[in-house]
């Protein structure tokens, strides 16, 4: 039998990067700015967690301009909405697993016992 953490995305179980998948799916994109006020993250550390995300095919980043200010935008891409179902499911099972009390496996024989 499989733990449920086994199925947790090293990629998309991180924090910061769990937030931008959530934020980005409840809309079509997300400006990058405003990832970075909601998650209080540095201009830096989200374009390292974007880097992450975007090498993985889980988001898409578009470049262009509002007006003639420059503007990054975020869009979670099909496989990310899979990931982010897929990530959200496995916590489900851990939360439905710690409600429901069960038998503790048996201990291995303490060593020369």
């Amino acid at each position: 039998m499989n733990h449920p953490t086994r199925s947790l995305s090293e990629v998309v179980h991180q924090r910061h990067r769990l937030g931008i998948l959530t934020i980005a799916r409840e809309v079509d994109r997300v400006e990058f700015q405003y990832l970075r006020e909601a998650l209080e993250l540095t201009a830096g550390n989200l374009s390292r967690h974007l880097t992450v995300l975007e090498d993985a095919g889980l988001v898409a980043i578009d470049k262009g301009y509002a007006g003639k200010r420059p503007r990054t935008w975020v869009r979670i891409t099909s496989d990310g909405r899979d990931a982010l179902a897929a990530e959200l499911r496995a916590l489900q099972e851990l939360l439905d697993g710690a409600r429901t009390p069960q038998a503790a496996p048996a201990a291995a024989p303490a060593p020369g016992a």
